[in-house]
């Protein structure tokens, strides 16, 4: 058993979510539950993996190995269910620069391409600075649990509709989209000739009673039209390697793919990123089972602790993700004076709603990949400024 309890002190190691406080919040003094990595420490055979890596004095240019391509296939295929070939995987340097890969290969200035929100918010930003038309299909919130609008969704699609971005499991939401979801979402899609790009990077953090399905093993057909984007980084705490994967079996637009990621000359890996994902998909998966039940545990007490302690607030209990979405509407403040309370008053650093869109102007997002007596101390902040509010 891994020990998740322990605090690791990530100050003054050029850590965004620790050592960016002064500058994006204002103040040092927060407990960080806001930027989507996590403060455990990784695996023992990723960390004996980049420490051998680290030993050799020099760090050249490195090229991906057939091994790097057969522990994602075996992955994909032993944890969830798609049997894929090595030639569909195209290394990435992140799922965010993938999405903007694929703008510009599948897409062209003008055409309306559609996310569900609220949703993580880079998908607006490479939408609108790569000049394309941003369409919003807001997700159903009805009885406390998000829902796809698949109405909304057939009346915003016309002929300059080219793309979908679906973000499953869903940020900021927390949802595990069942196959019947998206296979009608599949259905629509396909019917009007839209390609879908699927950002599946927390496809790994799903809890017990849900299960996730990779969007392209609907179909073939399905398969055949869509880009899946996928990546060790949340799963095993390694965000700061950047490798990803984008996945795609049609040759046509895999070649496109590649082509946009060959005008940047972005295709060569990291050094220590091949070695991070082999060690994480081939020797890692007893960690992140432990991992599993230890964010599971983490998400019931802060929703519980929330429900018993601090009912003005409502935690959205999520499916999958190690991110909350709480509905703060109880606390009767505006969007601004929600981030102030919660910075000057709780002291504690989350991600406000509004980042997400519109829909989530009462709602802040919270991170709970940290050790709980970090969590508990961050709720009690909370507890004791709402009831001096």
């Amino acid at each position: 058993m891994y020990n998740f309890d322990k605090i690791i002190d990530r100050r003054n190691t050029g850590a965004s979510k620790w050592d960016n406080l002064g500058k994006l919040y204002g103040r040092e003094d927060l407990i960080p539950l806001w930027v989507a990595d996590m403060d455990f420490p990784v695996s023992k055979a990723i960390s004996e993996a980049l420490k051998r890596k680290v030993e050799h004095p020099v760090y050249g240019y490195t090229f991906l190995s057939d091994r790097y391509y057969e522990a994602v296939v075996g992955w994909m295929e032993r944890r969830h269910k798609w049997k894929i070939e090595k030639d569909w995987i195209t290394y990435t340097p992140g799922v965010v620069p993938a999405l903007s890969f694929c703008i510009k290969a599948f897409t062209k200035p003008g055409d309306k391409i559609i996310i569900q929100t609220p949703v993580y918010h880079p998908f607006y930003s490479v939408i609108e600075k790569n000049g394309r038309q941003l369409v919003k299909n807001p997700l159903k919130f009805e009885d406390g649990k998000y829902s796809m609008d698949y109405e909304d969704l057939e009346k915003k699609i016309d002929s300059k509709t080219k793309l979908l971005i679906l973000c499953s499991p869903h940020n900021p939401v927390g949802r595990v989209w069942k196959k019947e979801e998206l296979e009608r979402l599949a259905d629509i899609c396909m019917k009007n000739n839209i390609l879908v790009v699927s950002d599946e990077i927390h496809f790994d953090i799903v809890y017990k009673g849900n299960e996730h399905t990779v969007f392209g093993s609907l179909s073939r057909e399905v398969m055949d039209r869509c880009v899946v984007l996928t990546a060790p980084s949340k799963t095993f705490n390694i965000a700061g390697l950047k490798v990803s994967n984008a996945i795609i079996s049609n040759g046509e637009l895999r070649e496109k793919y590649r082509l946009e990621m060959e005008k940047l000359h972005m295709s060569s890996p990291t050094v220590g990123g091949e070695d991070a994902l082999i060690a994480a998909y081939n020797e890692s998966e007893d960690w992140l089972e432990d991992l599993l039940v230890y964010l599971e545990g983490n998400r019931d007490f802060l929703v519980d602790y929330i429900d018993e302690r601090i009912p003005k607030l409502k935690a959205i209990k999520p499916e999958g993700t190690f991110l909350v979405w709480v509905d703060c509407s109880g606390l009767n403040m505006d969007h601004d004076e929600l981030r102030d309370f919660f910075v000057n008053k709780c002291k504690v650093a989350l991600n406000d709603g509004k980042m997400f869109g519109d829909e989530g102007e009462k709602f802040m997002r919270f991170n709970i990949g940290c050790p709980r007596p970090l969590l508990r101390e961050a709720l009690e902040r909370i507890e004791q400024a709402v009831n001096m509010a």
